[in-house]
């Protein structure tokens, strides 16, 4: 019995050792799952937002105009960032857009909204001009590779072409869109297919900055 005992007795350590690793685990998952998303929606934030869409780019507008570190002062702006080519994000999201605008009614004509290709190279201006037509407010933004380049580095805007069969290739890309105020400061994001209200509540905090 004694040696039974002096068994039990050396085996409660390793239990209790398994039982803290299965702690420490289950406290790994919650962190992943809770706290982690929330500190990643703010990441733009903690990780030094006043440099957002600071840097040399210059491209060109649908509206004939430069599209540079400048061109956000003034008045807010959302910029965004996608290709003429997405099958889903883009068109989804210039459907919010044009529903936000709708909702905002006057208001929303403050908000200049860009959409910045990261696909230059199929993505000529005109060919913006036409896609971004049907929503009002929405500018196309183009330009050379390395300009476009330096704006996705600027936006900190993650950008990769994918190949598809048969030669073609789509645009892997970040969905979220930056918001900034009349200062050119960078004012939060709204990310892809944000809750409505969620999304109008940043835009009209934004717009009466």
């Amino acid at each position: 019995m004694a040696g039974t005992d002096r068994k039990s007795s050396g085996l409660k350590p390793l239990r209790y050792a398994l039982w803290a690793l299965v702690v420490l685990a289950l406290a790994g998952l919650g962190w992943f799952q809770f706290v982690s998303p929330r500190q990643g929606a703010g990441s733009i934030a903690d990780a030094g937002a006043a440099a957002l869409g600071r840097g040399d780019y210059q491209l060109l507008a649908t509206d004939g105009a430069e599209f540079t570190q400048a061109t956000l002062k003034g008045q807010p702006s959302a910029v965004f960032f996608g290709f003429t080519h997405c099958p889903d994000v883009c068109p989804t999201t210039l459907g919010d857009v044009a529903s936000w605008q709708e909702e905002l009614g006057e208001d929303g004509k403050k908000l200049r909204v860009f959409f910045v290709t990261v696909d230059p190279e199929r993505d000529t201006v005109d060919t913006l001009r036409e896609y971004v037509s049907w929503v009002p407010g929405v500018i196309g933004v183009s330009g050379s590779l390395e300009e476009i380049t330096k704006a996705t580095k600027a936006f900190r805007i993650y950008s990769r072409k994918s190949p598809l069969e048969g030669g073609d290739y789509t645009m892997d890309h970040s969905s979220t869109m930056l918001l900034f105020d009349g200062n050119g400061d960078y004012a939060g994001l709204i990310g892809y297919q944000e809750d409505r209200e969620r999304a109008l509540a940043s835009l009209r905090r934004l717009l009466s900055s």
